[in-house]
């Protein structure tokens, strides 16, 4: 439903999460088959999806990510956002020439917060950079120079459930109460009362 009311209002493009590998763990996410369709949905429209494979990814799950990748690229969607710059190499190195590699985002996980890792997301392989959204208006500014003279978009939230910490970087959810927020899982502890 949030998908169709996007596209009818007007939406060019839109984010989505897969059950896999996504910083919503806990979110009614798009199922395989589901997404396949939203894709089909969406283009028909002239609407672009781009799929979030944002969290950091143990050893053990690559080569389900790798599948996934697979599938992605089956789908037709646009571009994957990533967190893990890890994955970023592999999925550079592996697809790089296959036929159908989406586009590559940096995800605000991935915290993009200086020109330095602007260049380096460039460096590697990404198309637009979704810039850490706890940044000063000039430093956005800065980035967003260089990365226009290499050819790189750049984008930033400005509205909407931010998260009141560091961008890919908090771990507090994961100490104070075993929920990763980096594995999609977060609690929201930053969002609660507290007294000193």
């Amino acid at each position: 439903e949030a998908l169709q009311a996007a596209i009818t209002a007007g939406a060019d493009a839109i984010y989505l999460g897969g059950r896999r590998f996504g910083a919503r763990h806990f979110a009614p996410n798009f199922g395989d088959d589901i997404l396949t369709e939203a894709v089909s949905y969406a283009h028909i429209r002239g609407v672009k999806i781009y799929i979030t494979v944002n969290t950091l990814i143990h050893d053990d799950e690559i080569p389900e990510l790798l599948e996934y990748i697979l599938f992605l690229c089956a789908t037709g969607i646009d571009a994957i956002l990533i967190q893990d710059i890890g994955i970023l190499s592999l999925i550079r190195d592996i697809f790089l020439n296959l036929d159908g590699l989406p586009a590559l985002h940096a995800s605000t996980q991935m915290a993009v917060h200086n020109r330095e890792g602007a260049l380096y997301a460039s460096g590697r392989g990404c198309s637009r950079i979704v810039i850490a959204r706890e940044l000063p208006v000039n430093e956005v500014r800065d980035i967003s120079l260089i990365l226009r003279e290499k050819g790189t978009g750049i984008e930033i939230f400005v509205h909407g459930a931010l998260c009141y910490a560091f961008s890919g970087q908090c771990l507090l959810s994961a100490v104070i109460g075993g929920r990763s927020g980096n594995r999609g899982m977060c609690a929201q502890p930053c969002r609660k009362p507290y007294v000193l």
